[in-house]
């Protein structure tokens, strides 16, 4: 009895068809599909017998395994952005690491409670800039929302134009300490 190299799994992932496999535990069968139906290791096991198919499961471990849900925290770097929008690679769920790759979207329209016309995208963040943010929904099938309103959300960390850290001396402006130029930016709240 052979196993292949374990990969990490999230429910209702595709991990093979019946024609080739048997289905194992964490496992359901859909359509001659079998998909996992828990998070954890997928494993394919193949019997010492020729005329028998391997079998796919998935079994939980003890790790912990960050994915983000609704009012979850999220520390993520934002990648890109446009006039409406900034795209995020969520990093951490809580105080968590992702396993996975998950994607974000912060709109313009979610990055402060107040004043919500008067916001501009380039005036809050910036690509490279490290965000806490929560998230809202569920998005599409490619991201989730994420929002900054809280004051407690927004950018944790960003480097200047120079390279250097920069600091928070408002809710709106950070400062490269080296440089003293001033870059705006929508701060998190520092604890």
């Amino acid at each position: 009895m052979s196993a292949a190299a374990p990969v990490i799994v999230t429910p209702g992932r595709r991990l093979g068809v019946a024609e080739e496999y048997e289905s194992g535990a964490g496992t359901y069968l859909r359509n001659g599909v079998i998909y996992s139906s828990i998070l954890g290791t997928r494993t394919i096991t193949t019997e010492e017998s020729e005329d028998a198919k391997a079998t796919v499961s998935v079994e939980r471990s003890n790790t912990k395994f960050a994915i983000p849900v609704i009012g979850s925290e999220i520390l993520g770097r934002v990648v890109r952005m446009n006039p409406r929008a900034a795209s995020v690679a969520i990093m951490m769920v809580g105080s968590t690491p992702c396993q996975e790759d998950f994607q974000g979207v912060v709109r313009v329209q979610d990055i402060r409670a107040t004043e919500k016309d008067l916001v501009q995208m380039i005036e809050s963040f910036r690509p490279g800039d490290i965000i806490r943010a929560e998230v809202i929904s569920l998005g599409d099938q490619r991201s989730y929302y994420l929002a900054t309103v809280k004051n407690e959300h927004g950018v944790v960390f960003a480097q200047s134009t120079d390279g250097n850290s920069m600091v928070p001396i408002s809710w709106e402006e950070m400062q490269d300490p080296k440089t003293l130029v001033v870059e705006k930016r929508k701060c998190a709240k520092t604890f």
